[in-house]
């Protein structure tokens, strides 16, 4: 069954679905974060069948988040790396992994990102860069930009705020109002 493609939709969510939105993907960009380069490293750690690994590891290649390179002519070997299009996606897996600590782990955090030097604890948030205020539920919203069609710039002409704060995240954000 072919999927449906979302690269041609306004809206970069969709467009990033489209290129690492499936659970593969951001496994085997998990695994080369963490050092990963040659399909049979990515085959072992993953338990991918190699068939759904070729095709992923294509798939990154293609659009330009992992490049491949031949390092051996015979027999023929190539090994995978993060481009800086990979590399930017970084903070996304760090980010989905405090999701998942925090919502799908009762027993606790799983896996911790941490400083390599000292083991300290790094705790991943999503802030402005210009006012460093972290980015909550119901304290951004969405405005048209620069490329966006005529269409949507009318349909963003007033910014669209983002779902409300719920009641949990303003007694969980420890003290601040998840408004600012």
């Amino acid at each position: 069954m072919q999927r449906t493609s979302f690269a041609e939709m306004e809206c970069p969510i969709a467009r990033a679905v489209d290129e690492i939105g499936e659970g593969w993907c951001l496994l085997v960009l998990r695994e080369a974060f963490k050092g990963a380069r040659c399909f049979a490293e990515f085959e072992e750690r993953l338990g991918i069948p190699p068939s759904t690994l070729t095709r992923r590891l294509a798939g990154l290649c293609e659009c330009g988040i992992l490049q491949r390179r031949s390092y051996q002519s015979r027999p023929p070997r190539d090994e995978y790396e993060l481009t800086e299009k990979g590399a930017e996606l970084l903070p996304v897996l760090l980010l989905l992994g405090e999701w998942g600590n925090r919502w799908l782990a009762p027993g606790g955090a799983l896996i911790v990102p941490v400083e390599p030097k000292t083991g300290a604890r790094i705790e991943p948030v999503l802030v402005d860069r210009a006012t460093s205020k972290p980015i909550r539920a119901g304290a951004v919203g969405l405005g048209a930009g620069p490329g966006a069609s005529k269409q949507l710039r009318t349909s963003l002409r007033a910014p669209v705020r983002l779902a409300s704060a719920p009641e949990a995240m303003s007694s969980t954000s420890s003290g601040s109002d998840p408004g600012t």
